[in-house]
């Protein structure tokens, strides 16, 4: 997975929270107006690379969904992608959730050399 750079992302809480590059923080804030066109696409991407890192369900919800985008390689072995899902769902569970359901979806090759993107959502349910 490719590392996601420090900043305010949306944990589920409807608040952004601090990502430190590594792990969440204590640190809160309400999130800011999406203003124009180019800060609401630098918003996407940026809830797009936070999707796969664990994150508690919103208040007063049971349910947590990320997606994780895995690439496989066009040669040899060692996607890494089993890797990637281990992470994702050791995550969650660390916070109390285990996996509901988990579908994918391909979304084609990047061209040559660049292997297929295979797109994981996976579901967690809130253990009570």
């Amino acid at each position: 997975m490719a590392k996601v750079p420090e900043g305010w992302y949306d944990d589920g809480s409807g608040k952004q929270r601090w990502w430190d590059g590594q792990n969440w923080t204590d640190r809160w804030q309400d999130p800011a107006p999406v203003t124009s066109p180019s800060t609401f696409v630098e918003h996407v991407k940026a809830e797009a690379a936070a999707g796969s890192h664990p994150r508690p369900a919103p208040n007063g919800m049971s349910y947590v969904v990320l997606q994780v985008i895995l690439k496989e390689k066009l040669w040899g072995t060692g996607s890494g992608n089993l890797t990637e899902l281990e992470r994702a769902i050791n995550g969650q569970a660390a916070l109390g959730y285990r996996l509901h359901t988990i579908t994918t979806a391909s979304s084609g090759s990047k061209g040559l050399g660049g292997g297929d993107r295979i797109q994981a959502t996976l579901v967690f349910e809130k253990l009570v």
